[in-house]
């Protein structure tokens, strides 16, 4: 679901990227109030398992297709919303800085379309009220699933609203991506009720470390032979390629592509340590999230 920066024009672009950083500051301020320093370690290590399970795409039957997990309610599941979407922001500045993966016109768009609806959305008004009731698994599953349909509808409106959907082929856009995206959605919601269920059993400790060895082997073992196949984003627009019109005109998409072709050194690395590279990097940017914002809660205890 990561829109590149021919789908978003300036227009639409640069106010998401001003919504984005808005929510990122604003979760930056609640996560400070509830976030304790032995929570660091946990917070990094999710990051970066996330941030190895977006690198697996997986087939979706029948449909040429293929889909990977999202990690919204996960994230928000283990460690908090506000913490959650922090991270969420570290791993899609990561992909689209390091890896060219997501436009950096629409960087705005993917954070509030993987990061807002997942954790300020779905996880509180679908699974909050479900795990409250001892349901979490049905509540990360009918979460997920509901993350990715918001997510799908927020695509295709910022994509008309960019002119890249022509108007009399938004309904049939958005059918494609409903549909596609409830099969990676029920997946995403599977794994995570698993890594949900498995955390209730481990101390706070094992669970950070099994979640650092499992991105570890995600991200340089399993993930090299991940599907090849066209994301559901992808494969929606190939079929709607007549109506689709990229914006790649203006001195804003120039600059951005050019700063991005420099910036994405990950991609020149075999492939193997790219992906390490990128893991160390979110679990970096978010350990460090973690110490400014322990750092800040011991500040105000000591006032």
């Amino acid at each position: 679901m990561h829109l590149g920066n021919g789908i978003i024009c300036p227009v639409t672009g640069i106010p998401m990227l001003a919504i984005a950083g808005a929510a990122a500051i604003y979760a930056y301020k609640k996560a400070k109030n509830d976030f304790s320093k032995d929570k660091i370690f946990s917070a990094a290590a999710a990051a970066g398992l996330v941030f190895a399970l977006q690198m697996i795409n997986f087939s979706i039957p029948q449909t040429g297709s293929s889909g990977h997990i999202i990690g919204g309610i996960l994230l928000s599941a283990l460690i908090g919303r506000y913490a959650g979407f922090l991270a969420m922001c570290s791993i899609l500045i990561v992909q689209a800085v390091f890896f060219a993966d997501g436009g950096l016109l629409a960087l705005g768009c993917n954070i509030f379309n993987m990061g807002v609806l997942s954790c300020f959305v779905a996880y509180p008004l679908l699974y909050k009220p479900l795990a409250k009731r001892s349901k979490p698994v049905a509540g990360a599953i009918l979460a997920s699933v509901g993350a990715l349909q918001l997510g799908s509808i927020a695509v295709v409106l910022e994509g008309a609203l960019s002119g890249s959907i022509a108007m009399s082929s938004v309904w049939n856009f958005t059918g494609l991506m409903q549909m596609i995206h409830i099969p990676i959605g029920l997946v995403e919601g599977i794994v995570t009720a698993a890594v949900v269920v498995a955390a209730k059993f481990a101390s706070t400790k094992k669970l950070s470390y099994f979640l650092s060895i499992t991105a570890v082997i995600l991200a340089g073992v399993i993930s090299p032979y991940a599907s090849q196949k066209p994301d559901g984003l992808e494969w929606s627009l190939l079929n709607i390629s007549d109506s689709v019109v990229m914006q790649t005109q203006g001195l804003l998409y120039e600059f951005s592509q050019t700063v991005q072709a420099k910036s994405a050194i990950f991609t020149g690395m075999p492939y193997t340590f790219g992906a390490i590279a990128g893991l160390f990097a979110v679990a970096a940017i978010m350990f460090a999230t973690g110490m400014l914002l322990s750092r800040k809660m011991v500040s105000e205890n000591v006032q």
